[in-house]
């Protein structure tokens, strides 16, 4: 969780390492978030199309993004804005984690904030998704 005092620019924040992706995760996630492209679920269509086999959904690595961000957060802060880009693909077996840089500090309105960019990366070291997320200290 932040410690708004402790924070400086630069400073790496302490990271959240998932367990690797199974498919039985991207059949859940087809189903809670209703995305059933096949190219998610279906190792043949996924190799017809180009792919070694089934992908994670983009969506997937930014929801454990924001998983780790309001770990962070805890209740010492409100999410404000949040961004993502995604880079190379997710798949079975990956193990991503997650990181965090102060981006900076800044005071507006009378209230605090920080600005974080983010991470997600699997090994070894490629970057399936990267963005930037404000948050507002209470």
């Amino acid at each position: 969780m932040l410690n708004y005092e402790n924070l400086h620019e630069g400073q790496r924040l302490e990271t959240l390492i998932k367990p690797p992706v199974t498919k039985v995760q991207l059949v859940k996630y087809a189903g809670a978030s209703g995305d059933f492209n096949p190219l998610h679920t279906d190792d043949a269509f996924a190799q017809e199309v180009g792919m070694q086999g089934v992908i994670a959904h983009g969506m997937l690595v930014m929801g454990f993004l924001g998983e780790y961000v309001m770990k962070l957060a805890g209740d010492q802060a409100v999410l404000v804005n949040f961004k993502m880009r995604f880079g190379a693909v997710t798949v079975p077996g990956d193990r991503l984690t997650c990181s965090a840089f102060v981006k900076d500090l800044y005071e507006e309105g009378g209230q605090s904030f920080v600005r974080l960019d983010l991470i997600a990366e699997k090994e070894p070291e490629q970057v399936v998704g990267s963005g930037e997320v404000v948050l507002r200290v209470q």
